[in-house]
């Protein structure tokens, strides 16, 4: 198992240790099997009728960093994703958050850290066609009972910042794709959560309109000192995005590392696989060569 550490200090704002998911009745029974090396994923839905969507993750992410989680699909990098803000209850495990352990919280604990510490951006951002772009942007803020001045200021103040701002009062569907989604991460912006969770943002766009979203997030990531957990099933993307990324395979992390420790040092097959067709080009940094 790869080093899992936060990428610098002992200040994680995210923690997961030994968290498993698996759906279905049997689930102590395929974990201990899975855990004692008896069976492996495929067996545990065989014998006891159990789907393993994560199995036994630890991870931790400093507060300021982005953190790429990737794999191919069904691998249970979104299934990963959504026990962070407890969308998906552990099976077993522990998940932290600015140390306080929200697999203990209360629903209504749950609520406040969902509306002021974590803001989401789903790959369907799902934008209400019959609100403007502006009420869309302001939809957290309305839920918390912000005023309507404030919000629409909070909300403008997004928008400008993805470049949108004099798009507010039109409607969702005189946008183009990559305009949606800009407006899904101003609305995640809006209520100015400590973390941003990601789940595969970009995938649906086309390549140019996909490359200037990755540049535009990374310069609002990094400027507002926001921490991220990115979900991708695209190596390039995670490797241009990621502080550090994690590779997933069969609900299992596989490795994790900084893109060049991933792309120069493999921990096994499966990663060497994944990573042979990947320009060196993108990490490859003055002091690699040196």
């Amino acid at each position: 198992m790869q080093q899992q550490n936060a990428a610098s200090g002992h200040d994680p704002m995210i923690e997961c240790k030994g968290v498993w998911k698996v759906f279905g009745r049997k689930a102590d029974e395929a974990i201990e099997g899975i855990r004692d090396g008896r069976m492996t994923k495929a067996e545990a839905l065989s014998r006891f009728g159990c789907s393993v969507g994560v199995a036994d993750a630890t991870l931790s992410v400093a507060r300021g960093e982005i953190f790429c989680i990737m794999g191919l699909s069904g691998s249970g990098k979104s299934t990963l994703l959504r026990h962070i803000n407890r969308l998906i209850e552990p099976t077993r495990g522990e998940i932290s958050i600015a140390g306080q352990r929200i697999d203990q919280m209360s629903a209504a604990e749950l609520r406040y850290l969902r509306n002021h510490m974590i803001g989401m951006v789903f790959q369907h951002v799902a934008l209400l066609p019959h609100r403007t772009v502006v009420e869309n942007t302001a939809f957290g803020l309305e839920a918390r009972g912000i005023a309507r001045s404030e919000r629409r200021r909070l909300a403008m103040e997004k928008l400008e910042l993805v470049g949108l701002g004099h798009w507010a009062d039109h409607l969702p569907r005189e946008l183009s794709g990559g305009m949606q989604q800009r407006v899904g991460l101003a609305r995640a912006l809006t209520s100015d959560p400590a973390i941003l969770l990601l789940d595969e943002p970009f995938s649906a766009l086309d390549p140019v309109i996909r490359r200037d979203l990755q540049d535009q997030f990374l310069s609002i990531t990094r400027s507002m000192q926001k921490t991220a957990v990115f979900i991708t099933h695209d190596l390039e993307e995670a490797m241009k995005l990621g502080t550090r990324v994690a590779i997933m395979r069969d609900a299992r992390i596989v490795q994790v590392g900084r893109p060049e420790e991933i792309l120069f040092s493999p921990a096994d097959d499966y990663v060497r696989d994944f990573v042979r067709g990947i320009s060196r080009q993108l990490v490859l940094r003055a002091q690699d060569i040196m």
